[in-house]
């Protein structure tokens, strides 16, 4: 089977989704008690990248970030889930989109409260772009 075969990329696509669950301590916030955005890409930055890298297992850089959309708040005692997937995959590039669940600790439901993309390029040992697929 070949890597790049369409079948073997929605595979890797599934099993490469990431979530993490994290509680916006008050470490974590700014002077208006709610989550600090550099906080917030920070941490999307992080599961984009493991999402990113369980999907080609290459060496993996982020070059870019499209529109980062902050629609809600996060207040201190939240907890807060990162959700990313890879969306679009190129030669030796990938998008990863990640989305931000806010929840309330003693409350059901939950709100679609950040998203934003995450670009990615493979590279090789001397930091030039290699194909994401051999």
């Amino acid at each position: 089977m070949n890597n790049s075969d369409p079948s073997h990329i929605d595979t890797q696509i599934r099993l490469s989704r990431t979530s993490v669950a994290k509680v916006v301590f008050p470490t974590t916030v700014n002077h208006h008690e709610t989550l600090f955005g550099g906080t917030a890409l920070s941490w999307m930055d992080e599961v984009s990248f493991i999402a990113a890298t369980r999907f080609c297992r290459k060496r993996l850089v982020t070059v870019s970030t499209e529109k980062i959309n902050f629609q809600t708040p996060i207040p201190s005692g939240s907890i807060v889930e990162l959700v990313a997937e890879v969306t679009r995959v190129g030669h030796t590039s990938l998008t990863v989109t990640v989305t931000i669940w806010l929840e309330s600790m003693y409350s059901e439901g939950r709100k679609d409260v950040i998203n934003g993309q995450f670009n990615f390029v493979a590279i090789d040992e001397e930091g030039k772009a290699t194909p994401l697929f051999d």
